[in-house]
């Protein structure tokens, strides 16, 4: 993934949607394929990037990376390295992040409760 220039056209457009519309701004900081499988995997404990990576097998090293760094940046997830030999990095869910638990609890049941009916058209 490359980094979008600050001043394109969809930047911009981003930027105008999300400062205007409160949906628009929450859809940013968690859409997107992984966020949310992320987020659910972090919500009893911290959790090593290893783990993490084992957890979730299908995502790429990188775009776990990138991942997150856009969370950790949007105040979602926290960091936390350890001075061990190999270094160790956990994350963890902010008080924002923990926020957002209901949220991705209702939509995996909604999920759950609907996925049979894209399976079956």
């Amino acid at each position: 993934m490359t980094k979008r220039k600050e001043q394109s056209t969809n930047s911009l457009n981003k930027q105008l949607m999300a400062g205007n519309c409160d949906l628009v701004h929450a859809i940013d900081l968690i859409g997107g394929r992984w966020k949310l499988v992320i987020l659910s995997n972090l919500e009893t404990a911290a959790v090593r990037f290893s783990e993490l990576k084992r957890l979730i097998p299908q995502i790429s090293e990188r775009m776990l990376v990138l991942q997150l760094k856009e969370m950790e940046k949007a105040g979602l997830i926290t960091r936390t390295a350890y001075a061990t030999v190999p270094p160790c990095v956990a994350y963890s869910l902010t008080a924002i992040g923990k926020e957002l638990m209901p949220i991705w609890q209702q939509l995996s049941q909604w999920g759950s409760k609907h996925k049979t009916v894209n399976n079956e058209g």
